[in-house]
């Protein structure tokens, strides 16, 4: 018949029954995958866990021990950056060192005590040990100096004269650091806390080089005003302690003085 179209039979596609074992396959790989990973993890070597342990101890701890400012004397792995370990130095010698700055700072403190007993209070001066290997000796400026003056008073010299005889016999670099509290400056001949800071530690600093002669060498002097605080409490009594000066020697080390056995005793 003109016109007639042959039906074309379209053969119906096999299903495939077996498609599941794909995904099947996939899933037992990552079963595997899996349990592999467990297995591993589940083999953790605790030696090199503890090492690690005690190392990430070592490098952050920079608290002090036994209010000495000291480092932590604890058990720990050499530090190989960041830690302010010298290299090869063991626990032993960094508590030796420690207890080398530290009978320093108690011998600096006992030769001071009776004078500050006799000529003002216990808190005109303190001896502090900071990282272990800076020695700090703070002056009370309540204590040293009229408000606003920089000046030092007559009663308080034999107190400056045994702290002075104490660090020139030390022979090391003497810095003078003076600091005030956030009160503006009332008067006088001084425009602000920075020329009261720089003239109160240019005071000491020239007193330690014509009574005690200190080599000029090993003097310096730093006005800081308000900016390093010993407390921030917007209290008076926290302004009094901020209004200081203190004579700080820094001990590098491998410093004599805190090295075993290298510990001099002027």
């Amino acid at each position: 018949m003109a016109g007639h179209r042959k039906k074309k039979h379209h053969e119906e596609e096999h299903e495939n029954h077996e498609r599941w074992l794909v995904s099947y396959a996939d899933f037992i790989t990552l079963l595997f995958a899996f349990f592999v990973v467990m297995y591993s993890v589940s083999r953790v070597d605790n030696k090199k866990l503890t090492q690690a342990v005690q190392g990430i101890r070592w490098a952050l701890h920079t608290a002090g021990n036994g209010g000495t400012g000291a480092l932590p004397l604890f058990e720990g792995p050499p530090s190989e950056g960041g830690c302010r370990v010298a290299p090869g130095a063991s626990s032993s010698s960094l508590a030796e060192r420690a207890k080398a700055v530290e009978d320093l700072r108690r011998r600096i403190e006992k030769k001071v005590l009776p004078f500050v007993m006799n000529k003002a209070g216990p808190t005109a001066v303190t001896v502090h040990v900071e990282d272990g290997h800076r020695l700090v000796v703070r002056l009370a400026a309540a204590n040293f100096f009229d408000p606003g003056q920089a000046a030092l008073r007559p009663q308080v010299l034999p107190i400056l004269d045994a702290v002075s005889t104490e660090l020139k016999d030390l022979d090391r670099p003497l810095r003078i650091e003076g600091h005030t509290d956030d009160s503006p400056v009332q008067g006088g001949r001084f425009h602000g806390n920075w020329d009261l800071s720089a003239a109160r530690a240019a005071t000491v600093t020239a007193y330690l080089q014509d009574a005690h002669r200190v080599p000029p060498g090993h003097l310096s002097a730093v006005g800081l005003a308000d900016t390093k605080p010993v407390s921030r409490e917007p209290t008076e009594t926290a302004r009094e302690l901020n209004r200081r000066v203190e004579m700080v020697v820094e001990l590098n080390t491998d410093d004599p003085l805190l090295n075993p056995g290298g510990a001099r005793h002027p």
